[in-house]
């Protein structure tokens, strides 16, 4: 009898799908849908033209024939208006509203009936399929039933009346709306679930962008505050010096500035060797002994982005939280290993969200981050191990 816009049992899910509410009002989709169903109605009401043209029978009064062309008018009025509301039943749960109509347009059919006889029998065909549209669906089973049993009692008991087939018209028109109800439900799950994965996805990034911008102020901090505590300190003994850590400061401040606007870009980049000549000179600027490997050939290029991340997160907390005097790092094709023989861990070392966010970049390709004693059973050693 008509389309149908998306339903779902669940009427939460049902209102998070866009159909043109006052805030979609400007984009017209819900417009669109609300004409499509209504073009599609209009073409099945040229059915009402039997008891429309019933009603002119000579036998019939002038209230009569008026009186039924009135409801017939109204009828249509009503059925439409159902029609172009179907979103609103089901998201603000207004079934009430919904019988009221269904009440209305009974009322119509009895009015017409004195005129029309068993043709306005055509009436209950709109009805079921109006309340298949706009009720629960035990409920709009249950009015399908009634009104196919009433259409086959009445030709039955009801002299010189014939079912003309509406009977079987009710079944066939509520089950054409009910696939159209289950095909648009299926499509609006199918928009919610797209929505989900697409706010996940937004959510993924901001945590990873999130993740990134701790480890690289993290770290970058961490150098700048140990190197200005160190010009400070040299600042009446060797004036040479402090003006090359000052000239580090500002080249740290600037490399600092441009990974954060390029991670916000989404074009951040790591690498290895970059972050082994990083740490040295960041361990040795905080009076830390550095036993780096000079290259790392050796290390497959779809996991150097990892292990750079690892060492970039193993030296900082090295020079934050260890106290140590010797850093050590081994390097080979499946492990990276930051260890130092300072105090061992402190308590938010296992949880920190540095670790953590380290932790979640193994598990996005299949490693593992594991902590541990560091050198001489001292110390804090942090060890990434990648699938063989």
């Amino acid at each position: 009898m008509t389309s149908l816009d998306p339903m779902t049992s669940d009427s939460d899910a049902f209102r998070r799908v866009p159909f043109g509410g006052p805030a979609n009002r400007q984009a017209g989709p819900e417009d669109r849908a609300r004409f499509g169903r209504l073009l599609g109605a209009g073409i099945w009401l040229f059915f009402l033209g039997n008891p429309l043209g019933r009603l002119f029978d000579d036998g019939n009064s002038a209230l009569v024939r008026w009186g039924g062309m009135a409801a017939l008018a109204v009828f249509v009025v009503v059925y439409l208006h159902g029609l172009s509301r179907i979103p609103e039943f089901h998201m603000d749960h207004q079934y009430v509203l919904a019988w009221v109509y269904i009440s209305v347009l009974l009322v119509c059919f009895w009015v017409v009936v004195p005129g029309a006889g068993d043709q306005a029998l055509t009436c209950l065909v709109f009805i079921a399929a109006l309340a298949m549209a706009v009720l629960p669906k035990w409920q709009s089973f249950t009015v399908v039933v009634v009104l196919f049993a009433s259409i086959t009692a009445a030709a039955h008991w009801i002299d010189g009346w014939s079912t003309h087939g509406n009977n079987f018209a009710v079944l066939l028109a509520s089950a054409a709306v009910y696939s159209f109800r289950l095909a648009w439900q299926r499509q609006a799950k199918l928009m919610l679930a797209e929505r989900d994965l697409s706010e996940l996805a937004v959510e993924e990034e901001r945590a990873r962008i999130a993740r990134d911008l701790h480890d690289i102020l993290g770290h970058s901090l961490t150098v700048i505050s140990v190197k200005a505590e160190l010009a400070e300190r040299l600042l009446d003994t060797d004036i040479e010096r402090v003006r090359a850590e000052l000239a580090d400061l500002q080249r740290l401040t600037r490399d600092a500035l441009a990974d954060v606007r390029s991670t916000a870009h989404g074009i951040r980049g790591i690498s290895l060797p970059g972050e082994i000549a990083s740490a040295r000179m960041a361990l040795e600027s905080a009076g830390i002994q550095p036993s780096l490997p000079t290259v790392a050939d050796e290390v497959p290029s779809r996991w150097r982005e990892l292990f750079a991340w690892t060492l970039r997160e193993g030296v900082t907390n090295v020079i934050r939280h260890s106290q140590a005097t010797e850093c050590t790092v081994e390097l080979d094709a499946e492990s990276i290993r930051v260890s130092d023989d300072g105090r061992g861990p402190c308590p938010d070392n296992g949880s920190g969200n540095g670790l953590e966010g380290l932790r979640q970049r193994a598990r996005l390709v299949g490693a593992t981050v594991t902590t541990s004693s560091g050198t001489g059973e001292k110390g804090f050693a942090l060890t990434v191990t990648v699938p063989a």
